[in-house]
């Protein structure tokens, strides 16, 4: 359900509202600032729809969610939230005066700790229900430390573009396997790996040598032929089974990698060599 918000205070670079948002699904549309939510509630379990885990967050934890992507969980009870949304050129600015080859991205991140965002979230509410006294330069001024904090949570890019760590691959291949049969997009996999959607497609074929999609067309192929081996189901229900969109889908993919069609595949049980992640 979506959440109830108060009428947020918008200076040009920086706003701040407060979100109650009742149990159930919470979805947090893509918008084109920066969004930093600080749970401004006492403990509220709460489930990442996206890596299917339970989490338990508290006062003052802490999730970012990029410009232009979609955030949000599901929430086992009522919560209030202070939401605050960062134009992009501000942290942009603020990567450009730390140099360094600092980035000016922000990473999807959940429940995170950070005691000075937390201070400057709380202030500029004070201010907001205030009704701004000290004027827009306040909230820009908490702005630019907002953004100056945010970057300083980055690598210098030359670092950052450098892979994945085994960690992370790993999380990938399990959920890969995990939710074979499901809509896989890059985003979903970025909020798994913990990566921006540009920096998992760059680092994933830097660790890897494949694109992401080649990987995960490669695995439901996999999957496509274990099953088509054991003969308990039809071709077509095979191919929705391996998160194929339908049964010449699966035909085609399965003639590119493995050079046989799913006739073939299983009048040969044995087939070809597996496809290895």
């Amino acid at each position: 359900m979506e959440g109830s918000p108060e009428t947020p205070w918008a200076p040009a670079s920086v706003s701040v509202s407060r979100e109650r948002h009742e149990a159930g699904t919470i979805v947090l549309p893509p918008v084109s600032d920066h969004r930093i939510v600080v749970h401004a509630s006492p403990e509220t379990w709460s489930f990442c729809t996206i890596t299917g885990t339970r989490h338990l967050r508290r006062e003052g934890d802490i999730d970012l969610v990029p410009a232009g992507e979609e955030g949000g969980h599901a929430a086992e009870t009522a919560y209030e939230a202070l939401e605050i949304r960062l134009a992009p050129q501000v942290l942009e600015q603020a990567a450009f005066e730390m140099g360094s080859g600092r980035r000016s991205g922000l990473d999807m991140r959940h429940i995170m700790k950070n005691e000075r965002i937390v201070y400057m979230a709380l202030a500029l509410e004070s201010e907001r229900r205030a009704g701004a006294p000290s004027g827009p330069l306040y909230a820009d001024t908490i702005g630019v430390a907002l953004a100056t904090q945010l970057v300083g949570l980055t690598k210098p890019a030359a670092n950052a573009a450098s892979g994945l760590s085994a960690a992370q691959l790993r999380r990938l291949y399990d959920f890969v396997e995990a939710h074979i049969d499901r809509p896989l997009t890059i985003g979903v996999l970025a909020r798994v790996a913990g990566a921006s959607s540009s920096h998992l497609r760059n680092a994933f074929k830097k660790a890897t040598g494949s694109t992401v999609h080649r990987f995960v067309v490669r695995r439901r192929v996999e999957r496509a032929r274990l099953m088509l081996a054991q003969g308990r189901l039809s071709a077509a229900e095979v191919a929705l089974a391996a998160g194929f969109s339908h049964q010449s889908h699966m035909a085609r993919w399965m003639r590119r990698e493995l050079g046989q069609t799913p006739r073939s595949l299983r009048a040969d049980p044995v087939g070809p060599r597996s496809i290895a992640p």
